[in-house]
């Protein structure tokens, strides 16, 4: 087998969900910056034609932005028509879109639980089971999730956030169990304190050095480090990879209790 650098392989196009902040938007880049063309999925509809636009015009690739509230399960179907519109048909996903909850606890409503329930882990089987047909006609699909090292480790303040992305590695290698008769490859990625604008509010509020001093590394993460090895899962480079989780968090070595 080749030790030929494949990060470019496979060139077909990869929703990225989330798309248009944070994780999402650094993976789209990562990808673009290799060729690969995106659609970025976003609540915020505006702002994701805005970051397509300029990752198209940066990296010169085909890229979409694309309105959808993934609560909605019957919003996929449009898009993925509008993705496979401007696209072609879809070689790989990044399930980055996320909501994070602070109330802990007490502060668990009805509406809540289902909102973040839905967002992070009901939407990524309905999107899966939409595309699945699409990702195994084409050689090396791929599908990345974003979870989180609160999966594993918990957290007091946002149970619904932990738990949702607690399920997500369950149903990741329950999915790579069907998926891999297609031929499709399916992980997932824990990032720990990334600079994101999710995060950004809390590490405001906090003392300075609250959550640099329980990180080996010393220092918060940047969106780009986590799109990086989203761009290596979602390549030949992974080819053997598979229901696998990858931690990115500098060497978290503590519960958010510190």
């Amino acid at each position: 087998m080749s030790l030929t650098p494949a990060l470019a392989s496979p060139a077909s196009p990869v929703i990225v969900t989330g798309g248009a902040s944070g994780i999402g938007l650094a993976s789209a880049e990562a990808l673009a910056s290799v060729g690969r063309p995106v659609a970025l999925w976003d609540i915020d509809s505006a702002k994701a034609a805005a970051a397509a636009e300029a990752i198209a015009r940066s990296h010169g690739v085909a890229a979409v932005g694309i309105g959808i509230d993934l609560r909605n399960l019957d919003a996929i179907e449009a898009a993925l028509a509008a993705t496979r519109q401007a696209l072609g048909a879809p070689g790989g996903l990044v399930h980055a879109a996320g909501i994070v909850d602070t109330a802990s606890l007490d502060g668990i409503t009805a509406e809540s639980w289902d909102s973040g329930i839905a967002i992070h882990l009901r939407s990524l089987a309905f999107i899966v089971q939409a595309i699945r047909a699409d990702l195994a006609a084409r050689q090396g699909s791929a599908i990345v999730t974003i979870a989180s090292i609160n999966a594993t480790l918990g957290n007091a303040v946002n149970p619904i956030y932990s738990a949702a992305k607690g399920g997500m590695l369950s149903l990741v290698r329950s999915l790579a169990d069907r998926l891999a008769m297609d031929g499709i490859r399916i992980n997932s990625v824990s990032p720990g304190q990334i600079l994101t604008p999710m995060l950004r509010p809390t590490v405001e509020a906090l003392p300075e050095g609250a959550f640099e001093r329980r990180i080996l590394l010393g220092r918060l993460g940047e969106p780009q480090e986590v799109a990086r090895v989203v761009r290596f899962l979602l390549s030949d480079e992974a080819s053997y990879v598979t229901a696998s989780e990858i931690v990115v968090d500098g060497g978290n070595i503590s519960s958010q209790r510190g």
